[in-house]
C-alpha cells in the first residue's frame, strides 16, 4: 500500500486494528456472551469502519457495515440474543468486511465483484432473516427512526417530550403571549397534554390582569431533537424559564451517541453533550453562567446542576462522564507511545551492531598501544555501547500474547469444521522476544496448533469413552529460561503411541528393527519427513508433510522444537528460542588457532579438561565431571579433521546446555565475554555442520559462530558409536 495517501493509510492501520480486536471480543463471546464492553467494543468497531469508509467515498462499505451495526444495536439494547449461531455470522462478517474494504482500497473505481456482492447478500440475510440489495440504507434508516416514535395518542409522558414553561410576571407586558408558543409547538407534533399550575399563594382579588401567573407542563409527542423544540421559544427566553425533559426512548438514543463518541479528543462534559443532542448550547451556557456567579462560591459541578433542574436524565450523565474518563486514559495511554517503521528500527540495530564492532575496535587499539590515560575513556564508552545495544534491541521487542491470541480464531473455525469442542488457554504472553523472531514463528505456530486440533483431541464421544471432559483444551504457553525463550504447545487428547511411531519409521527406513532408541528420540521421528502415525489424511493434516518443515524453520532461527506425550493423557511440543536475531552475549573460544563464539547463555562453567582430575574416555569422547557422564567434542579435530591433535597445551572444557541437553567442548584458549554481532553467511554456507552465523571482531578478523545444539547432537553420537 506503498501508492496509498497518508489519510488512507491511516484509515487501512485503523481498519486492521479494529477488525482484530472485534474478533478478540467475539471469541470471548462465546465464554461471556453477557459482556456488555464486549458487544459495545464490536459495535463501536462496526460503526468507525462505517463512518470513516464514508469519507473515503466505500460506499459498499458503509452498506455492509450499516447492516452489521443495526443488529450489533438491537444485541446491545437487548432485542436480539448473542449465541454461538450469531457469533459465527459476526465472525463471516468482519472477514467479509476486510475482504470489501480491501477490494476498495486497491480498485477503488470498479464495482464490488459478483462474488463478494453475493457473500454479503448471504450475510445479511444470516444477520436478519431477510434480502436486503447491498447498498442503500434508506429502509434501516426509516426504520431507526420508527425507533423513536410513538402512538400519539398515548396519554403516558414516559415516551414524550415534557415540557416546563414558567413565564416571568411581566410575560404579557413584554408583549409575549403564551398560546402563540403553544399553537406552534403543534407544527412540530402532537401535544398529548398540557397541565396549567398558578402559584399557590396569590389570590385572586390580588392578581393583575395585565400580569402572568401561569406555568405550563406540556407532554409533547414528536420526532424533533431538543434544539428544534428549543428553537420555538427562542423569543421568550428573557420573559420565561424552559426546562426540556427528553423522553425515556431519547434517553437510550443518547445513550448510544454516547458510545459511538469517537475517542480522538477529550472534550468537556457539556460539548459531549451538546454534540449528541442531549443539551443545547443555551442550557449550557446558562448553567455556566450560574457556576460563575460571583455570590454563588460553592457553586456545584455540571452534573449534578443539571441533575437538580430536571434537564437531564442521570444514566445519560453518568454514562458522558464514564465517556470522558475513557477518552482520558486512553489518551494518556496513546501519548507514551509513538509508531515506527520497523525497517527504520532494523537500519538502526545494523548500526549499533557496527558500533559495537568498532567499539570493540577501540578497545583492542587500547590495549595493544597501552594508553592508560585514555583506558578509562574507552571503558566508559564501551559501557554506554552495551546500553545503547540493549536498549536498541528493546525497541523491536514484543509481546507474543498477540500471536497467541489469534490462534483463538483457529481453534474457534478448526474445532466447528471438525466437529469437536476445544478450547484455548493462553499463559506467559507478557513474554517479550524480538519483532522478526516472532513473524518467523507465526507459521510453525499454526501448523503446531492445528496438528493438535487434528492428532491430539478426540471428539466428543471419543473423549466421554475415555472418562474426560467433553470439552478439550489446547494451552499455549511461554516463558524465558536462561536468555531464551520457551515456547509450549500442550493438550490433553489422546497423546502419541511410541509403538505405532517406530513401526511406521521402521516401515519408511527411517530406522533399523533392532535399533535401541530413547523415548524422546521415538517421539521425535515425528519431525521426520513423510511420517505420520494417522490413518486416514484430513484437510489440515495426516499426510506427514509439514512436521519436518516446522522443525526446519526453527533450526534455522537458531532454535530447537522438541516433543513429549503420554498415551491417553496428552502431548506438549517445546520450542525453544534465541529472544533477538540481531545481537547477543558472547563466550569467545579458540581451537588450533581459529576463534569460535558460544552464546553466553547456554555457557555453564569452564574446568581444566585434565585426566588427573576427570576420568576421560578418548575412545567414546566422554568425561565423568563430577559424577556425570557428560560427552565432550575437540572443536579443533571437528573442523580442522585433517590436523592431528596435539596435547602440547593445557585444554579447557567449556560445560555448555541446550534445553535439557548437555556436551562439552574442548578448547585450547579461553578470550572470555564478547559482544557478538550475527552476521549471516549467505547462501553458499548456510548450511555449514556445526556453524549459525559469523561475526566480525574488532581486529577485522572473522569468528564463527557455533550451533550448539547440532554440535551436542553429534557429540551423543560420538558415545554411540
Amino acid at each position: 500500500m506503498s501508492d496509498m495517501n497518508p489519510a488512507l493509510e491511516t484509515f487501512s492501520q485503523e481498519v486492521d486494528e479494529l477488525l482484530t480486536a472485534m474478533e478478540e471480543a467475539l471469541l470471548g463471546l462465546e465464554a461471556t456472551p453477557d459482556d456488555s464492553e464486549s458487544i459495545n467494543s464490536i459495535f463501536r468497531a462496526m460503526h468507525t469502519i462505517k463512518g470513516s469508509s464514508g469519507l473515503f467515498g466505500f460506499d459498499d462499505v458503509v452498506a455492509f457495515t450499516h447492516e452489521a451495526e443495526t443488529v450489533l444495536d438491537k444485541v446491545r439494547s437487548g432485542e436480539r440474543a448473542i449465541d454461538a449461531e450469531l457469533v459465527s455470522v459476526l465472525l463471516a462478517c468482519k472477514d467479509h468486511t476486510a475482504q470489501i474494504i480491501q477490494h476498495a482500497f486497491f480498485n477503488e473505481e470498479l464495482p464490488l465483484p459478483d462474488e463478494l456482492q453475493q457473500q454479503g447478500q448471504a450475510l445479511i440475510v444470516q444477520l436478519t432473516g431477510s434480502s436486503r440489495a447491498v447498498g442503500g440504507m434508506s429502509t434501516t434508516q426509516q426504520e431507526k427512526i420508527d425507533h423513536f416514535e410513538v402512538d400519539v395518542n398515548t396519554t403516558d409522558s414516559s415516551d414524550n417530550w415534557v415540557i416546563s414553561l414558567a413565564f416571568e410576571t411581566n410575560a404579557l407586558r413584554n408583549g409575549m403571549d403564551p398560546l402563540s408558543f403553544i399553537r406552534y409547538l403543534q407544527t412540530l407534533g402532537k401535544i398529548v397534554e398540557v397541565v396549567i399550575t398558578m402559584p399557590p399563594l396569590i389570590r385572586i382579588e390580588n392578581m393583575d390582569p395585565e400580569s402572568c401567573y401561569l406555568n405550563f407542563k406540556i407532554v409533547f409527542n414528536s420526532s424533533a431533537d431538543k434544539k428544534t423544540i428549543e428553537d420555538v421559544f427562542e423569543f421568550a427566553e428573557d420573559d420565561c424559564d424552559i426546562t426540556i425533559l427528553p423522553p425515556n426512548s431519547r434517553q437510550e438514543h443518547y445513550l448510544q451517541l454516547l458510545a459511538n463518541l469517537p475517542e480522538d479528543q477529550l472534550k468537556r462534559l457539556g460539548e459531549m453533550l451538546i454534540e449528541i443532542g442531549a443539551l443545547t448550547e443555551k442550557e449550557v451556557a446558562n448553567i455556566l453562567d450560574e457556576q460563575l456567579d460571583e455570590n454563588n462560591a460553592d457553586a456545584k459541578p455540571l452534573g449534578e446542576m443539571l441533575l437538580e433542574k430536571n434537564i437531564l436524565q442521570q444514566p445519560v450523565i453518568e454514562q458522558a462522564l464514564k465517556k470522558q474518563e475513557t477518552v482520558k486514559q486512553k489518551i494518556n495511554k496513546e501519548s507514551n507511545y509513538i509508531r515506527v517503521d520497523a525497517a527504520k528500527l532494523g537500519y538502526l540495530i545494523n548500526l549499533v551492531g557496527e558500533l559495537v564492532i568498532s567499539g570493540a575496535a577501540m578497545r583492542l587499539m587500547v590495549d595493544k598501544h597501552g594508553l592508560s590515560d585514555v583506558d578509562d575513556v574507552a571503558s566508559t564508552m564501551s559501557h554506554l555501547v552495551e546500553d545503547i545495544r540493549d536498549t536498541a534491541l528493546q525497541l523491536r521487542m514484543v509481546q507474543i500474547g498477540e500471536t497467541f491470541t489469534r490462534f483463538q480464531r483457529v481453534v474457534h473455525d478448526v474445532s466447528k469444521e471438525l466437529g469437536k469442542q476445544i478450547q484455548l488457554q493462553i499463559t506467559g504472553g507478557e513474554s517479550e522476544l524480538d519483532k522478526t523472531v516472532v513473524e518467523k514463528i507465526n507459521d510453525p505456530l499454526t501448523h503446531l496448533v492445528r496438528n493438535s486440533l487434528d492428532h491430539g483431541i478426540e471428539t466428543p464421544a471419543e473423549r466421554l469413552r475415555a472418562g474426560k471432559p467433553e470439552k478439550g483444551t489446547i494451552q499455549l504457553n511461554a516463558y524465558h529460561d536462561s536468555g531464551r525463550i520457551v515456547i509450549q504447545i500442550s493438550d490433553d487428547g489422546k497423546g502419541l503411541d511410541a509403538d505405532k511411531i517406530v513401526a511406521k519409521a521402521i516401515a519408511k527406513g527411517l530406522i533399523k528393527p533392532d535399533q535401541a532408541l530413547s523415548r524422546s528420540e521415538i517421539y521425535n521421528l515425528i519431525f521426520e519427513p513423510g511420517l505420520s502415525t494417522k490413518e486416514e489424511a484430513s484437510n489440515l493434516s495426516g499426510r506427514g508433510v509439514g512436521m519436518d518443515v516446522v522443525r526446519r524453520n526453527i533450526e534455522a532461527l537458531r532454535g530447537s522444537v522438541s516433543v513429549d506425550s503420554e498415551l491417553g493423557e496428552g502431548t506438549v511440543v517445546t520450542i525453544h528460542l534465541p529472544l533477538t536475531l540481531a545481537i547477543i552475549d558472547g563466550f569467545m573460544v579458540e581451537a588450533q588457532q581459529e576463534r569460535y563464539i558460544i552464546p553466553l547463555s547456554m555457557v555453564e562453567e569452564c574446568v581444566e579438561m585434565s585426566s588427573d582430575e576427570w576420568q576421560i574416555d578418548e575412545v567414546q569422547h566422554y568425561v565423568n565431571l563430577r559424577g556425570q557422564v557428560l560427552p565432550y567434542l575437540r572443536l579443533g579435530d571437528f573442523f580442522h579433521n585433517h590436523k592431528k591433535h596435539s596435547k602440547t597445551q593445557r585444554e579447557s572444557l567449556v560445560v555448555v546446555r541446550f534445553g535439557e541437553a548437555k556436551a562439552g567442548f574442548v578448547v585450547d584458549e579461553l578470550h572470555g565475554e564478547n559482544q557478538t554481532v550475527i552476521k549471516p553467511l549467505g547462501k553458499l554456507f548456510e548450511n555449514l555442520n556445526g556453524i549459525g552465523g559469523a561475526t566480525v571482531l574488532g581486529s577485522g578478523d572473522v569468528a564463527l559462530i557455533l550451533d550448539v545444539q547440532g554440535l551436542i547432537q553429534h557429540a551423543k553420537k560420538q558415545i554411540v558409536r
